[in-house]
Order: structure tokens, then C-alpha cells, then sequence
């Protein structure tokens, strides 16, 4: 049986449409983004940059599905407020657990 076009469920796939957590056209604007990239990657969080090194012209932009831009608006939050140092220090005991 055919159903009713108000009984039709709504397609939660939009949930997972990429959304675009950062962008810019800086002369740094790669570098960055492939920071962006990382940082969201380390954390369990899906994410790809966007941009062309051969069009330097257009933005760089770091997109993460819909369903995951809160966490990686707080992750992102969270790395500028700690600042260089931090990622210093997170490095550094990461070559010690290796060691």
C-alpha cells in the first residue's frame, strides 16, 4: 500500500552533507587548512580540504559532514585557545610514548 506523501519519512541523509568549517584565501591559506585537516583527522573527525595549490587565486576551505560541525567547531576552539605551545608539548609527549 502506497503511502501517504505526509507520511513519508524525512531523508536523514542531509545530516551527512560536508559543511564548511573554515575557509580562506590567505598566502597561508593551504598550509592552514592541511593543519585544520589534521588536527580534525587526529580526533576521529572526518574532513577534506578543498581548494587547488595551481589556482592560488580561489580559497582553501575544510568541510566535515553536517552531523560532526559542532565537535569540530569545539575541537578547533580548543587547539587556537591552547595555542602553539600546546601543540609543542603534544608532540613532544607523543615522541616519548614512541621512545
Amino acid at each position: 500500500m502506497a503511502e501517504e506523501p505526509d507520511e513519508l519519512e524525512i531523508d536523514p541523509s542531509a545530516k551527512f552533507d560536508m559543511v564548511t568549517l573554515f575557509s580562506s584565501s590567505n598566502h597561508d591559506a593551504e598550509m592552514e587548512a592541511n593543519s585544520i585537516h589534521g588536527l580534525l583527522e587526529s580526533e576521529g573527525i572526518p574532513s577534506m580540504v578543498v581548494g587547488s595549490a595551481q589556482l592560488p587565486v580561489l580559497e582553501f576551505q575544510v568541510q566535515v559532514p553536517q552531523v560532526h560541525l559542532e565537535e569540530a567547531e569545539r575541537v578547533l576552539a580548543e587547539a587556537k585557545a591552547a595555542g602553539p605551545s600546546a601543540a609543542v608539548e603534544a608532540e613532544r609527549a607523543s615522541e616519548e610514548k614512541g621512545s
